[in-house]
Parts: structure tokens; C-alpha cells; sequence
């Protein structure tokens, strides 16, 4: 999945500099759970962005695509008096941790390198905590992508859906012509990233309603019922054989012609590039039908926790300004499928799938569209985003009808707040 990484910065006695030349930095003992092959390709963007700033990097991946276990580990160490230096987080993990004061201030850096000016409001919500910067954006990655493999779509009419019934005749052709239509992986958040995308596509004001103000009568109304019963018909075009698989497993079953498209976030880019597939050629990029315009989004965050040592002070800030270069953002998120977190990166190296999601990104963050996603922990406290996470794969699972599903949302929701 998209990186979310568990940094320990080891720095040697040498002496770090942040703007000038340096022989030996240290050490960078990253653990992290970037193991599919575009994630990795992503990730040594950055290692080799830190080794030519003398950063040595030494790298601990951790199984499991959705993240629980990194966050385990730790809550571990620094329960145990051993935390990390730096950290790679989402969301209301940087304001929980902030909140118990664990974070150190990035603010010299920040206010050195013009970040206020450059990075959009809805990523600074949770990149500032108290009006003072505790982290450092890397990407915006966005989920209410489709990703859909061309000769499928082209055998299937060759007409990319812009709404519901559009999108359930090319899910039928492709039903029709012998293939899965919908490659889906049965874990907890990547149901809840498809639920995700079929709430924004009941509109703006649903989706802020639902799942970020978490009104109760949009949570068990008419219109959740409806996303209930439109999970349950996406479900009937996925594969029997979809429980527990990884989503770079779901995302291969679109490149190899297997099935006919992915609903995932911009992560899946990275592994149709890795295949040496091309936009518009070999696989087609379209926002969830029905969600043009609006953007649900996460975004990898470094954050640094409070250490004593001021040589490991100074290569926090290293690795903070290091993220937050516009060539990095460029250069990192070209590989990775996610865009800049930052508004002033030019598009010119990106591919038409990228300029596509930086003009999305843009147009969303100047309409008042764009909205952290709940199925990415950027809506809701982790509470409240687990709680829903079990009703929608529970209903996804058959274990509720649609009106079931609504009504156990709103009690969920009330019973974690």
C-alpha cells in the first residue's frame, strides 16, 4: 500500500550540517511497510536522495499492506522508552501523537523553506498541530481512482463510464466476455476504499455529512442505504477467490488481462509502470464515476519525535527539508503514482495519468472538493475509521442487508466516539 514508514535516525559523531557539504550523516534505520515492487522503486528515490546528503540507510520492511502492525511496533517503543527519531504517518496519527506532546517542532525549517505558502490547507490540518509544523509532507496520494485495463474496455465498448449505469454495463460486458470484471482484495481497507469512493460519488455534501461531520442522519438515512446496496452489487462482480489478497495481487489481475479493472487509490499506478505499461495505451486512469471533480485524498507525512541529541536534531531537519524539496517531491512521486504535496512542482515529468491527478488535486483544493478520506485515517479518528471499517466488511460479506448496514453504521459510530 501507499508508505507509511517507522524511520530511526542513528546519527555518528560526524558533524551534520543542513545546508552545506557532508562527508557522514549517519545512519537512517527505516522500517516501513513498501514491499510491493512499485512501492519499493519509490522508496529508494528517497534512499538515494539521503545517501547523496551522506545519509546512510539501512532498511526494515514490515509485512502488511494496511499499516496496523508498524503502528503496533511503535507504540511498542516508545512504551518501552525507545522511540524513533522520525516517523512516516497518516492523518489523525500525527494529531494523537502531537496531541501527547511527542513531536518535535519543525517550525525554523518550515518557516526557512516557505512551506505555509506551497502546501494545501487540507494537508496542513494535520502537517501543524497547535499552529506549529510537526511534520513533513511527501505526497498527496488520492483513492477514488479506477484503473482499468484498455483491451478489457475496449472489448467491453470502449467507452470509460462517467456514472453509475455506465459503470454497472462495462462491469456486465466485461462479466460477459469471460474475465473478472472487478479485482478486489477482501481486507478491511481496501473494502472501506471502494465504500469511500461510492459516498463522494453521492456528492460533496454526503460524503462531509457521513463520514467527516458524522451526521447520524446521513449515516443511517435513505442515501447510505442506497451506497449499502451498490457495495453489494460492486460485490457481485468480484472473484470468489478475493478474501485476504494483497492489493498489488488485485492490481496484477488488471495488468495481466485477468480482470477488467481496479477501484484503488494512485498507489496502483506504480505497479502498471513497473510493468512497463503505458497510460492511455495499455491501462486507463478515470476518477470513480461520479466523483470527477472532488478528490477523497491521504498523504505520507514525516513526522519527528522529541530526542535530546542535537546531531540527531539536526538530521531530523535534514530529512524534513530533504522530503520537502520541490526536485524530490518530483522526481519521488513520479515513481510512486501519489503527486507533490506541494502547489508549486512543475507536472512536466509526469506521465498523463499524473497531470490528470495534480490538475484533479488542484481543482478540488480550489472548489472546496477535496477531502481527507476516511477509509485513509484523514476523515476520522482511528476509533471511529475501525468502527466503520467493520460494517462496511461485514456488509460487504453478507453478514447485513443494505438497511441492516446503515442502521449498524450509526450505532458503530456512536459506540466510538
Amino acid at each position: 500500500m501507499f508508505m507509511k514508514s517507522v524511520l530511526r535516525i542513528t546519527v555518528s559523531a560526524a558533524v551534520l550540517a543542513l545546508g552545506g557539504g557532508m562527508a557522514s550523516a549517519g545512519n537512517v534505520e527505516v522500517l516501513h511497510w513498501w514491499t510491493s515492487g512499485g512501492e519499493a522503486a519509490a522508496l529508494n528515490v528517497l534512499k538515494d536522495d539521503l545517501a547523496s546528503k551522506g545519509v546512510e540507510w539501512q532498511d526494515m520492511p514490515v509485512a502488511g499492506g494496511g499499516g496496523e502492525a508498524a503502528m503496533t511496533a511503535l507504540r511498542a517503543r516508545v512504551t518501552a522508552g525507545n522511540a524513533p527519531t522520525a516517523v512516516q504517518m497518516l492523518g489523525f496519527d500525527i494529531r494523537d501523537w502531537a496531541a501527547e506532546g511527542a513531536l518535535a517542532n519543525l517550525d525554523d525549517v518550515a518557516t526557512s523553506e516557505g512551506w505555509d505558502a506551497v502546501v494545501p490547507d487540507a494537508l496542513k490540518a494535520f502537517s501543524k498541530y497547535d499552529g506549529h509544523w510537526v511534520a513533513a509532507p511527501v505526497n498527496v496520494h488520492s483513492t477514488n481512482w479506477v484503473w482499468i485495463n484498455k483491451k478489457a474496455l475496449d472489448a467491453a465498448g470502449g467507452k470509460a463510464p462517467t456514472n453509475w449505469d455506465e459503470l454497472i454495463a462495462v462491469l456486465d460486458a466485461m462479466k460477459a466476455n469471460g474475465i473478472t470484471p472487478l479485482a478486489h482484495g477482501g481486507q478491511a481497507w481496501q473494502d472501506a476504499t471502494i465504500f469511500d469512493a461510492v459516498v463522494l460519488s453521492m456528492g460533496n455534501d454526503f460524503y462531509k455529512a457521513s463520514m467527516i461531520d458524522l451526521d447520524e442522519n446521513a449515516l443511517g438515512g435513505d442515501t447510505m442505504v442506497e451506497v449499502f446496496n451498490r457495495m453489494a452489487k460492486l460485490r457481485s462482480y468480484v472473484d470468489d477467490n478475493f478474501s485476504g489478497r494483497d492489493w498489488n495481487l488485485a492490481s496484477a489481475m488488471v495488468i495481466n488481462g485477468e480482470a477488467g479493472m481496479q477501484m484503488m487509490g494512485d498507489w496502483a499506478k506504480g505497479e502498471f509502470l513497473r510493468a512497463d505499461q503505458v497510460p492511455g495505451k495499455d491501462f486507463v486512469c478515470i476518477r470513480f464515476p461520479g466523483t470527477q471533480g472532488s478528490v477523497t485524498f491521504n498523504s505520507d507525512q514525516f513526522a519527528m519525535f522529541k530526542v535530546n541529541d542535537p546531531e540527531a536534531q539536526k538530521a531530523q531537519k535534514l530529512m524534513a527539508s530533504a522530503v520537502m524539496s520541490p526536485v524530490f517531491q518530483s522526481a519521488f512521486n513520479v515513481v510512486k503514482g501519489s503527486v507533490p504535496a506541494r502547489t508549486d512542482v512543475p507536472n512536466d515529468a509526469f506521465d498523463d495519468c499524473g497531470k490528470k491527478g495534480m490538475a484533479d488535486l488542484a481543482e478540488a483544493n480550489a472548489n472546496g472538493s477535496l477531502f481527507g478520506s476516511m477509509a485513509h485515517g484523514h476523515a476520522v479518528p482511528a476509533s471511529i475509521k475501525n468502527a466503520m471499517y467493520d460494517v462496511v466488511t461485514a456488509h460487504f460479506n453478507g453478514e447485513y442487508d443494505a438497511k441492516e448496514a446503515a442502521a449498524e453504521l450509526v450505532a458503530a459510530v456512536a459506540d466510538a466516539k
